[in-house]
C-alpha cells in the first residue's frame, strides 16, 4: 500500500473516532504530517512536521519526487484547521517557500480546499477517504 492509500485509510480511522470536522482535520495533521495537538503544533508545521506515512502514490500534479506528500497535505490541513484558509495559504507560499505552480504549492491548495469542504460540512467525514482518493492520489 502508498503513502496515499495510507494516508486514505488513517482519514476512514479518523472519521469513525472524532465526529468534530476541526478535531478531524487537526488528528489528521498529527497522525500523518507530525504536527503537535497541543500548543507547540505551531513550531511543527514552521519546520514542515514529520514524515508518518512515508512513500509515494500521489497523482503527478501533486508528485514533487520525494516521499513527504502525505506529510505535506495532513501538515497544511491541520494549519488551515487552525488559522484559516487564507492565513494557511499565506503560510504555505511565505514560510513554507511553496509556490503556487509547484506540485508543492498544488498540493497546498488542495489541502486547504480539503479543510475547507470539511468545516463548512460539504464534505462529511465519512466521505473524506474517498475525496482524498479522488483528487490527490495516483
Amino acid at each position: 500500500m502508498d503513502a496515499c492509500a495510507r494516508l486514505c485509510a488513517l482519514a476512514d480511522e479518523l472519521a469513525a473516532a472524532h465526529p468534530s470536522p476541526r478535531r478531524f482535520l487537526v488528528e489528521l495533521g498529527s497522525a500523518a504530517g507530525g504536527v503537535r495537538l497541543g500548543p507547540l503544533w505551531m513550531l511543527d508545521a514552521a519546520s514542515g512536521g514529520r514524515n508518518r506515512l512515508t512513500g509515494r502514490g500521489f497523482a503527478a500534479e501533486f508528485d514533487d519526487r520525494t516521499r513527504g506528500q502525505a506529510r505535506h497535505f495532513a501538515g497544511i490541513v491541520a494549519v488551515a484547521a487552525r488559522v484559516g484558509p487564507r492565513l494557511a495559504r499565506w503560510a504555505s507560499v511565505h514560510v513554507g517557500r511553496d509556490a503556487p505552480d509547484s506540485a508543492d504549492g498544488r498540493l497546498s491548495d488542495e489541502a486547504i480546499e480539503f479543510a475547507r469542504l470539511v468545516t463548512s460540512g460539504r464534505l462529511a467525514l465519512a466521505d473524506t477517504p474517498d475525496w482524498i482518493s479522488q483528487h490527490i492520489c495516483a
